[in-house]
């Protein structure tokens, strides 16, 4: 049987103050269950680099549980602070890495931090991300002239996964076919669209931009981005764009201005070679020339001038709101340049400057944790500490599967323990903020697909029940929903089957509808706190706390023993159709062992 432990987690919860001001002092909260060894509380800061302790006094007691409070000063515009938990036996280490008894760094140390927040909006978006030229291609593309890379396809052409005919297979999906499909997006529940990119290219992922200034007339022009964005707006949903900072396309006008005359004032926008007249790109694809931050011409072009393109696509009729910035992880990142956080403040200082409630969100692949809880991005796409974690306890089956970084050895099985600490050791770095505003996935363009990882429905119902139910903001690829399967990235891209509806996976598609909505429902998915409560090699149980109330998680990747549970309340369940919660005469409630399975009760 498993009893609770003493928990903070930074949310609202435990921090009332969920935007504190610089030089000022805030009460943080710590639950400790009645019976637990702890005869004392401090907490621990480090003001201006020196260590602090102050004396924690007892709040109230309730349920079962004593809250202590104790005042930390926001010093820094990041202030660490941890918690020094004295009983018989010595003290132990409360951070966000969880308890420990042993001496510990501050880098996981909890986190307060003062920089403007991240748009409210954000903590209830539930993302759809669409990869334009597969996902509905309308009437007007027909008369559309087919440019002299692509290779025409049609909607059942089979998607060549890798060569150098991917990029160039051209489907004819545009914004109009968007526009027209904006129903189904509403039967799921979603209320904010992602577009990867819509600007001219070389390419049908289109990430090669060849100008920031117009939409890539294959997509519909600008006026087809207009009319999405209208329609969008008229729903009340958000709607995303996305950017590429770190490099454009050769076909670009900077760059063919820079390649062709070396005292252009484009050329100060890359890294040339003076001498051999090479260029770096990235990772080695010349397509991709790299842009060089260290150019005050190309922070005034990209972003600072009135009519950059950052700024010009968040005024209307466009009013995009936001950007998912491509390779942030390498932008400003050369060698000895070091620029990534001046661009990223200055990105989120002029998105800021031209809509108020702009995001701007970064594309990170691994170890996100050293760029987040500056003054720059809002959060990141959280690979790393979700998508891999997950796909790493429900992966099915002895073939390999792919790692989305290309990992040598795939995917690795592992259990509910090690998943855990895989999340805990990401999530225990950043603040609690940076944290829910990052992108949770389970897979995206650039990745395979989820059901291809799990192998099955019900497997992939337990994964979209994670993205759900975690904490941050969950993101959905388009085609997901309804059981589209896919190896790798390129791979993934699929088309998806309008004309063929007998090929949707209902069931999927009612899953991901009813978790969608259970979501939007209860506010403490979207704004409560986390406390696991029970773990096993194939368990999953976990609480989400707020203000108004509190629910509890159950997932399973197959059946196993039954997990019993004390100090929890009595509750209602809200998805997946096990019995209501009871504790026995003890206090301990059994929660059902069938799997896999997902179930979700709202307690109290």
């Amino acid at each position: 049987m498993t009893a609770p432990l003493p928990h903070h987690d930074g949310s609202a919860t435990y921090v009332p103050d969920q935007e504190p001001a610089l030089g000022r002092s805030v009460p943080v909260f710590v639950r400790v269950p009645a019976g637990a060894d702890v005869r004392a509380v401090h907490v621990r800061t480090t003001p201006d680099g020196e260590p602090r302790f102050v004396e924690a006094v007892v709040d109230r007691r309730s349920g079962g549980d004593i809250w202590w409070r104790a005042d930390v000063e926001v010093r820094s515009p990041v202030s660490n602070y941890r918690f020094m938990l004295t009983g018989t036996r010595g003290y132990r280490w409360l951070n966000a890495a969880g308890q420990v008894d042993h001496d510990v760094p501050d880098n996981a140390d909890f986190k307060l931090v003062t920089h403007a927040p991240p748009p409210a909006w954000t903590r209830d978006a539930v993302i759809y991300q669409i990869f334009p030229d597969r996902f509905a291609r309308s009437s007007a593309a027909d008369a559309r002239p087919l440019p002299d890379w692509a290779i025409p396809c049609d909607w059942d052409t089979p998607v060549i996964g890798r060569g150098p005919e991917t990029p160039r297979q051209l489907y004819g999906g545009d914004l109009d076919g968007i526009t027209e499909r904006l129903d189904h997006l509403d039967r799921l529940g979603v209320n904010t669209v992602y577009l990867t990119p819509f600007f001219p290219a070389r390419s049908n992922h289109r990430y090669d931009a060849a100008s920031f200034d117009r939409v890539d007339p294959l997509l519909g022009g600008d006026a087809a981005l207009a009319r999405l964005a209208e329609a969008v707006r008229a729903r009340g949903w958000r709607l995303l764009g996305d950017v590429t900072s770190n490099h454009t396309g050769d076909a670009h006008e900077w760059f063919t201005a820079a390649a062709s005359d070396v005292y252009a004032p484009e050329r100060g926008l890359y890294y040339f070679d003076e001498i051999t007249g090479d260029y770096e790109s990235w990772n080695g694809v010349k397509s991709l020339p790299k842009l060089n931050w260290g150019s005050a011409e190309l922070r005034r072009r990209f972003a600072t001038a009135d009519d950059a393109p950052l700024r010009r696509w968040l005024r209307p009729p466009y009013a995009l709101d936001g950007w998912r910035v491509d390779v942030a992880n390498m932008t400003g990142r050369r060698g000895a340049d070091a620029y990534t956080h001046e661009v990223a403040r200055l990105l989120r200082e002029v998105v800021a400057e031209t809509r108020a409630d702009g995001l701007v969100l970064a594309e990170h692949g691994h170890d996100h944790t050293g760029d987040l809880d500056r003054d720059g991005w809002h959060g990141t796409m959280n690979y790393v500490g979700f998508t891999d974690p997950v796909w790493s306890w429900l992966r099915h089956g002895d073939d390999q599967v792919p790692n989305f970084l290309g990992t040598p050895g795939g995917v690795q099985r592992r259990d509910a323990a090690a998943v855990l600490s895989t999340m805990d050791a990401y999530r225990s770095l950043v603040s609690w903020r940076s944290y829910v505003h990052s992108w949770q996935l389970l897979g995206s363009h650039d990745s395979a697909r989820i059901r291809t990882v799990v192998g099955d429905a019900a497997r992939q119902e337990v994964a979209a029940g994670l993205l759900a139910t975690m904490p941050g903001t969950p993101v959905i690829f388009a085609g997901d929903e309804l059981g589209l399967t896919g190896a790798y990235g390129e791979d993934s891209r699929t088309p998806m089957p309008w004309h063929r509806p007998q090929s949707w996976d209902t069931g999927t598609f009612a899953a991901y509808r009813a978790l969608v909505a259970l979501r939007r429902t209860e506010p403490a998915l979207r704004h409560g706190g986390l406390r696991r409560v029970y773990v096993d090699a194939d368990t999953l149980v976990f609480l989400r706390e707020a203000p108004t109330g509190s629910v509890l998680v159950l997932a399973r990747r197959s059946a196993g023993a039954p997990a019993r549970i004390a100090g929890l309340q009595a509750g209602e369940n809200v998805y997946g159709g096990a019995p209501a919660l009871r504790p026995d005469a003890d206090g301990v409630v059994v929660l059902p062992a069938d799997g896999p399975t997902f179930q979700v009760w709202r307690l109290g």
